[in-house]
């Protein structure tokens, strides 16, 4: 759709990060990215007792994920950015902050 707007062919052979800084256009998947991560905070900054945070630390009875390459879960991302202790890490909205821009970068960087 930015090739459509700017009125370049694949033919043209420019690249996709030249087409998106003529059109400043913010790539879908960064902006995802940093809503996700922004929520997460949100929720877990909650001191009343909805239904978000719980599901967030529930954890099914048997424990046990299928075999081969599991697939991966809300948090996991989370998890490998943040650390385990992401939860309280989400409460200090400076240090929250500040790990989400990082966060944010390994998708830039992936792509």
């Amino acid at each position: 759709m930015e090739r459509a707007m700017l009125g370049v062919s694949l033919m043209d052979r420019i690249r996709n990060e030249v087409i998106r800084q003529r059109t400043k256009v913010t790539d879908i998947a960064v902006k995802i990215c940093k809503l996700k991560w922004q929520w997460a905070g949100h929720i877990c900054r909650r001191t009343d007792n909805r239904w978000g945070r719980r599901v967030l630390e529930w954890r099914p009875r048997t424990g046990k994920r299928s075999v081969g390459r599991p697939p991966a879960r809300w948090t996991d991302d989370l998890r490998r950015v943040a650390g385990s202790g992401w939860m309280r890490k989400a409460e200090d909205r400076v240090l929250w902050r500040s790990l989400g821009e990082a966060y944010v970068q390994q998708w830039m960087i992936i792509g």
